[in-house]
């Protein structure tokens, strides 16, 4: 009997699974994430940050206040008419600058997490397969950085490479690739003796072959998971870090730096510190309810019920 005559013989419902297409189960997947409100509520909010993060700075008010403008004549200006989010403290348009700054904390909590995921990912992914002394030196590191607090470690990083986005950005990326690395080496070791790496071996397909066309490919969907969660939390850490002094450097408008800056008017100009502040929010929960959404859809325990 023939393998698909094996699994017609076991019934209806394993067959219906067993022939569906890729084509098919995209489809699928995607109805369950659209019957996920949150999920689509995520990702309609990053689907704004991000049009807001594109085009934003070309419709922006006032142009000038984003390049470091001043005007003392209308500091700590409450919200009204002409300055929807108010004034800071040499009048200079907070709209303006929170709308421009969501470029550089995007691109920043963006680039943080792509860094840490090719870094990790690919560590994790080599110590899960081969084991033995490669398995052992890698993971030796990586809990050498486990062992210290992510904030900590950034701010040391930082400190040493000095202020700067870019430099931000490498710093915060030498401290998230270590949850990767461990992900990734769990999921491969899972997959390096299953059925499919199995057959691939059978039919000769050489270590490399095995590992990044069959195993890794396989192992990809729950670290998107968790890379679509931590986007929020690069960019809270990032703008954590321009909070105090490390992150972007001043006139260039930084969600974190604002929020610093406003610290010290909270008494009389709730606004300069609140709006940048909801900025953040917004983008850590968007990201949070769309890893959820990600996680229901490329879950297997709930395609089983699916």
């Amino acid at each position: 009997m023939s393998a698909r005559g094996a699994l017609v013989g076991a019934g209806p419902g394993r067959t219906r699974r067993a022939a569906w297409s890729p084509s098919e189960r995209q489809r699928r997947a995607l109805r369950r994430f659209r019957q996920s409100p949150l999920s689509m509520v995520g990702l309609a909010i990053i689907a704004v940050l991000v049009l807001v993060a594109v085009v934003g700075p070309f419709l922006v008010p006032y142009p000038d206040d984003a390049a470091g403008a001043v005007n003392i004549r209308e500091k700590l200006d409450p919200p009204s008419a002409a300055h929807v989010f108010g004034t800071d403290q040499v009048g200079r348009d907070v709209f303006t600058r929170v709308v421009v700054g969501a470029r550089t904390s995007l691109l920043a909590g963006l680039t943080v997490i792509a860094l840490a995921l090719s870094v990790g990912t690919l560590l994790g992914a080599v110590a899960g397969f081969f084991g033995g002394k490669v398995d052992d030196a890698i993971m030796r590191v990586t809990d050498i950085f486990l062992t210290i607090p992510d904030l900590i470690l950034a701010m040391a990083f930082a400190a040493a490479l000095g202020p700067g986005l870019f430099n931000v950005m490498v710093a915060v990326s030498l401290v998230w690739w270590p949850g990767y690395c461990r992900l990734a080496r769990a999921n491969v070791i899972a997959l390096r003796e299953a059925q499919f790496a199995e057959a691939a071996r059978a039919i000769g397909a050489s270590r490399r072959r095995l590992l990044f066309g069959h195993v890794l490919p396989n192992a990809f969907p729950t670290i998107l998971v968790k890379a679509s969660m931590d986007v929020g939390f690069a960019v809270l850490t990032t703008a954590a870090l321009g909070f105090i002094g490390l992150g972007t450097q001043p006139p260039t408008p930084d969600w974190g730096v604002m929020i610093a800056d406003g610290r010290k008017y909270l008494r009389e100009a709730w606004w300069y510190s609140t709006f940048p502040g909801l900025a953040i929010l917004l983008a850590v929960l968007a990201f949070n309810l769309l890893g959820d959404g990600l996680r229901d859809v490329l879950d297997p325990r709930a395609r089983k019920g699916a």
